[in-house]
């Protein structure tokens, strides 16, 4: 299936950002949030990352607390003093990092930290390796900076192969970005080949980008972050650039708050030009948020994970039975389903899904859009990759006894049009 692309003529007047399509994350969302207000159907929301769990109270009190002392002036292009030493303590201490506050950047929510890393990377005609299956936010913030994005393939557990991620790369590959735990997939990769892709990255001479939002949620071994396999390498020689997330482990999703852990001061110094143009300063009182979630992070991430765990292991294995799930996710919020057997591509299942059911997934071709663009670098023709038409996506962070409901609706849709 091809995305619609305009023509010659037009492309060459329009900017970048009007040639990339919204993502399919998108679109599902607002499909459902239609579907709700026109029919007054009450959607079961399988298809976005929201908790059903909330921040602790405190967290809610310090934001508070923050406004009525008046503490809502700017708080600097990196971020509060305070908020950042505490960030570089957990850094170094829970992720095993050796970093500084000088390299540390408080951000608006990860997925501005990644789009202002990304433009802190950015050289004219560099190319960025991204995984195939991927989150569609990673490919238009490569694209809006200016990145060519090169696609590597991915094995049958999701997981990159080196030798198939250098095929992939070529001479002006600039940047490596890693996802683990992985969305859409769920995919974890382990010490063992994260050092092995950093090995490759360092004889290559690239960057690596590691985004770790979802850092506290893997169920089968630990999570490990790549940048703590840099602690012996001097700083300036360092290449892993780590993105970090309040969003999922202390569920603070709309408070937008994430941060920035840059390899080297060099890029530190790029990146806090980044972030002066683009957002002067993350709000004051969410950061101070920050600093009470992360004063009871270890309590906060084990109770969120046991939900989240809790809520795969009662709902996903009736898809594994159904056979449309290869194995239980080792990470994140997110399983990645196979359909196939109903013959209807992933966006006409989830369309027809939504209609009759009242359950929200998301078409999984929208995770593996593979754009390809002319020597200018904008968007000349664009496919989703074939493998995934049958794939869709399914949140189990959500409520259980809504993901129960919508777990047993999707069986039985499935069942129910399943090709004789």
């Amino acid at each position: 299936m091809s995305v619609h692309i305009a023509g010659t003529e037009e492309l060459s007047r329009a900017p970048m950002a009007a040639t990339i399509p919204s993502s399919c994350l998108q679109d599902i969302f607002r499909a459902a949030e239609i579907k709700e207000r026109t029919t007054g159907a009450r959607v079961t929301k399988l298809h976005v990352g929201e908790p059903y769990f909330n921040p602790p109270d405190d967290v809610a009190e310090a934001f508070i607390e923050a406004v009525r002392r008046g503490d809502t002036k700017y708080s600097g292009v990196d971020g509060l003093p305070e908020l950042r030493a505490a960030l570089t303590e957990k850094l170094n201490r829970d992720n095993l990092l050796d970093t500084t506050a000088s390299r540390v950047f408080v951000s608006p929510g990860s997925c501005q930290g990644l789009s202002a890393l990304l433009q802190s990377l950015a050289e004219p005609g560099a190319e960025i390796l991204l995984p195939e299956l991927h989150w569609p936010v990673h490919l238009q913030q490569s694209l809006l900076a200016g990145f060519r994005p090169v696609f590597y393939k991915l094995g049958p557990d999701f997981r990159p192969d080196p030798d198939a991620l250098l095929a992939a790369a070529g001479p002006r590959t600039r940047v490596l970005l890693l996802n683990s735990p992985s969305n859409p997939s769920g995919a974890v990769l382990d010490a063992e080949l994260l050092g092995t892709l950093l090995g490759l990255a360092r004889e290559q001479g690239w960057q690596v980008i590691s985004d770790e939002a979802y850092e506290h949620f893997v169920y089968d071994g630990d999570h490990f972050s790549v940048a703590s396999l840099e602690r012996d390498v001097p700083v300036a020689d360092r290449i892993v650039h780590s993105v970090y997330t309040f969003s999922k482990g202390a569920a603070m999703t709309g408070y937008r708050l994430g941060y920035v852990a840059a390899a080297t001061d060099r890029a530190a110094d790029a990146l806090r030009v980044v972030q002066e143009a683009n957002i002067i300063g993350t709000s004051t009182p969410v950061q101070y948020a920050g600093l009470a979630a992360l004063r009871a992070r270890a309590a906060i991430a084990e109770t969120n994970r046991a939900r989240v765990l809790a809520n795969r292991d009662a709902a996903l294995p009736r898809l594994v039975e159904a056979g449309l799930l290869h194995e239980l996710p080792a990470g994140g919020w997110y399983a990645m389903a196979d359909i196939g057997r109903t013959s209807m591509d992933a966006e006409t299942f989830a369309t027809r899904l939504l209609d009759a059911t009242d359950v929200a997934v998301v078409p999984g071709n929208g995770f593996a859009w593979h754009p390809e663009l002319d020597a200018a670098g904008a968007i000349r023709s664009a496919e989703y990759a074939p493998w995934a038409r049958h794939l869709i996506r399914i949140a189990f962070c959500v409520d259980p006894q809504e993901l129960d409901l919508g777990v047993r609706k999707l069986l039985d849709f499935v069942r129910d049009h399943t090709a004789e």
